[in-house]
């Protein structure tokens, strides 16, 4: 009917073949960001222009774009610490049982789930203060607005933070000193798995802020060091057995291009129940969902939640020693390059069970739909939050969970 009748438009400025192919395959046709598209896959850079006020842009009613007009509120690593510290202070404020504390300043029981973190130079001093009270503990240095592990080190020694920031400081190093840092505490126990440190890399999809619509992808995969772990501060600077990012590992010699040091979530799983038991994988993988909801919520009240918008976000998560889940950053354009073949498959996969459920069922771009895709739309996705079914749930006083939360991972 109308899907026959209006030809389906794309324009992306990003050369991958799992986003052009899942277009295509859709019969859909290309044009350029200037002409008249309704489906646009941008570069952050390209969504920054066409939001600015400068642009003075209005999409219509058949057009959706890829990312929300100021989604660094949840992927600057700077502003994410800073949302999450203002939701914990809020939720006190309004006696939420979610923000009990733990004994000692800043430490909270449910809400503990990103490593202790300061912003530098702005919040050198407090930081001093923290690191005295355990000197011997390591922290991670990373730049505020870099990614694929650039910029990245690691410090167990105040000299070596005051040698940085001394350098930063040199006028010979413009770019140094512009750039703001964020020093957290590194999680020095992290679950290894044939003596080797991974995290987890999770996406998750955005429809809406407000209401907070959130569905996780099915098929997340962990990813391995080359080099087993060790502590040493000989071992400090070895980037190959501290950072996961595969954008660093690929240059080690140890590194395999087969399975690319890549293992799926299910066989995580698998590991998991086999070696720690059912009862605390399940646990944890609560936990992870837990995690993600809050950040999310952490963000919502000052995100721009325009209808044009959705967003699939990385989400970047260790699990220590004690099976406890630490969200280390979001990322807001994850990678899309495939590594190896079923590294290709599941990117594939992703984009496009996204555009199926950001789609209305008539597949043609409206922003005045209800955002409430069928479950076989849904695909690869699990339902994480619809705050708008679980407010209808709480309305027909429906008994048990609401059916706005996902059950999957619980």
């Amino acid at each position: 009917m109308w899907a026959d009748i209006m030809k389906v438009t794309y324009c992306t400025d990003m050369d991958k073949s799992v986003i052009v192919h899942n277009f295509e395959k859709r019969g859909w046709m290309q044009v350029g960001p200037e002409d008249d598209w309704n489906f646009y896959w941008a570069v952050i850079q390209s969504c920054r222009s066409i939001f600015s006020v400068e642009a003075g842009y209005r999409m219509n009613d058949n057009q959706i774009i890829n990312h929300f007009p100021n989604h660094y509120e949840l992927t600057r690593k700077d502003l994410l610490v800073k949302n999450i510290k203002r939701y914990r202070k809020d939720l006190e404020r309004e006696g939420s049982p979610i923000a009990e504390r733990m004994d000692g300043p800043g430490k909270y029981l449910y809400l503990d789930f990103i490593p202790i973190t300061f912003v530098l130079p702005a919040d050198y001093n407090m930081f001093v203060e923290e690191y005295r009270k355990s000197p011997q503990s390591t922290w991670i240095m990373k730049p505020c607005g870099k990614s694929q592990g650039t910029g990245i080190f690691l410090i167990n020694k105040l000299s070596k933070l005051r040698k940085w920031s001394k350098e930063a400081r040199n006028p010979l190093n413009p770019n140094l000193s512009k750039e703001s840092y964020v020093i957290s505490r590194y999680v020095e126990n992290p679950l290894l798995i044939g003596g080797k440190k991974f995290d987890l890399r999770l996406y998750v999809l955005i429809t809406s802020f407000r209401p907070l619509k959130a569905y996780l992808f099915k098929l997340g995969f962990c990813r391995f060091c080359t080099v087993k772990y060790d502590t040493s501060v000989q071992e400090l600077d070895n980037m190959y057995v501290h950072l996961t990012n595969v954008s660093v590992q690929k240059h080690g010699d140890e590194y395999n291009s087969l399975h690319g040091g890549k293992l799926s979530v299910q066989n995580l799983r698998l590991y998991l129940e086999s070696t720690r038991g059912k009862c605390v994988t399940e646990k944890l993988f609560a936990n992870i969902t837990w995690c993600i909801i809050h950040s999310l919520k952490a963000v919502a009240t000052v995100m721009a939640n325009d209808r044009h918008c959705f967003e699939c976000y990385g989400y970047d998560i260790i699990i220590d020693n004690k099976l406890k889940p630490w969200l280390i950053e979001v990322n807001a354009s994850p990678s899309l390059t495939s590594t190896t073949v079923n590294d290709r498959i599941l990117k594939y996969k992703l984009i496009d069970s996204i555009i199926s459920l950001v789609l209305p069922p008539d597949g043609i771009p409206d922003v005045r739909w209800n955002k409430c895709p069928t479950q076989d739309a849904m695909a690869n996705f699990d339902l994480l939050l619809d705050e708008e079914l679980a407010a209808q749930d709480d309305r027909d006083n429906c008994n048990g969970k609401p059916k706005g939360l996902t059950s999957k991972w619980k």
